[in-house]
């Protein structure tokens, strides 16, 4: 401790050139934790819905094509399914269409028990199972729109030509919720559209993660060879089908991260190098009063490791503030929508930042304190 007051006046000895490195290190590590926080929040989901008891069942020749709405009662009588809920898209609009957002109608007796871990109050489900308008919004929405319980809303049709007015009875907290969908009624949308009797995906619930498997291949068998053949797959790999249309982005979002911090741990090197090799002189005079080789050492890396690490705390909390304003409109990411950045990642950025201070330090600055003393107050006289 004794050396804090001299490692903080050599810092602030040049102080152009100590606040552009950090500010050079905070640039660096903004776009490293930014980019690779995409690929850590979609393994995040996956991870959160790997001991799914939930199953989507949906048509073989794709999510476009619908089911007819009689199959519900032949997957509730699946051994192992405790509760189906049928699920059709609406894709309405608040007001312009730029206020997108995904929302989708299912059946109100079934969705308590489909989505337990939703964070939905009993009261609200209660409400939801009563009021033929109810629906339920994910706290990303509310905050986007500014919406509140009780508020009655409208949504204008793109698919269906029709508008629907729905009253928002609760929120939809949990964590495995989707935090910009809304949900509401399907038999409210089949009465305003007519009852066309089609579904467009059947969530099905098992009693045991283990019977997941032995559950979809049960239900595919059952439809199969019929005018509207089913494909069902966990709610893992139905997310995942999602995520690998963002695959080869986020292999890119990696490399270019890496290549970014190691651009400017290259150039931190540098900086660090000049700054050593213009003390050479007072480096030499404090070895030769007393000073130990390895405290000029540890006092260089400690200079070193503050620039670094007041880089990366800038940068870390600079790409935490933007992801959370970006989270408001990035509901084009589906599941990815709930962007963050994971403590793992915050973590990892402040130890890349440790590291580029220490690496780019350690060569001169070892050179620096073992040089001999004669000669390095020779080459500077």
């Amino acid at each position: 401790m004794k050396y804090v007051a001299l490692v903080l006046k050599n810092l602030t000895r040049s102080r152009r050139r100590t606040i552009l490195t950090i500010f050079s290190i905070a640039v660096s590590l903004f776009i490293f934790s930014a980019l690779v926080s995409l690929p850590a929040v979609a393994n995040q989901v996956l991870a959160d819905s790997a001991s799914s008891e939930r199953i989507v069942c949906h048509n073989k020749a794709g999510l476009a094509y619908a089911m007819p709405e009689a199959y519900k009662q032949r997957i509730a009588a699946t051994p192992h399914v405790v509760a189906v809920t049928p699920e059709s898209w609406f894709g309405g609009v608040y007001h312009e269409v730029s206020d997108q957002f995904p929302n989708l109608a299912v059946d109100p007796d079934t969705a308590e028990a489909m989505w337990p871990d939703w964070g939905v109050s009993k009261e609200a489900w209660k409400k939801f199972e009563t009021l033929r308008t109810a629906c339920l919004v994910g706290p990303g929405t509310m905050k986007r729109f500014h919406l509140h319980v009780g508020q009655q809303i409208i949504l204008r049709g793109t698919m269906y030509p029709l508008n629907l007015t729905l009253d928002i009875v609760g929120v939809m907290r949990g964590g495995s919720a989707p935090p910009n969908f809304l949900i509401f009624r399907r038999d409210y949308l089949e009465e305003a559209a007519g009852r066309p009797g089609l579904v467009d995906v059947y969530w099905v619930r098992v009693d045991s993660s283990v019977d997941v498997p032995r559950v979809i291949t049960a239900l595919d068998r059952e439809f199969a060879n019929s005018s509207a053949e089913t494909r069902s797959e966990s709610e893992t790999a139905f997310i995942g089908s999602f995520m690998d249309n963002f695959r080869t982005f986020f292999r890119l979002a990696e490399i270019l991260g890496f290549i970014v911090v190691l651009t400017i741990g290259l150039v931190a090197a540098n900086t660090a190098a000049m700054s050593i090799r213009e003390r050479r002189a007072e480096i030499a005079v404090m070895r030769s009063i007393g000073f130990p080789s390895g405290t000029i050492l540890g006092l260089l890396l400690s200079e070193s490791l503050i620039i670094g690490l007041a880089g990366g705390i800038i940068g870390c909390g600079a790409a935490f503030i933007v992801l959370k304003i970006f989270t408001v409109g990035a509901v084009a990411l589906g599941p990815l929508s709930d962007i963050r950045m994971p403590p793992s990642i915050l973590a990892e950025t402040l130890v890349v930042a440790a590291l580029i201070g220490l690496a780019s330090a350690w060569v001169p600055a070892r050179a620096a304190a073992r040089q001999n003393i004669v000669d390095a107050l020779r080459m500077v006289a």
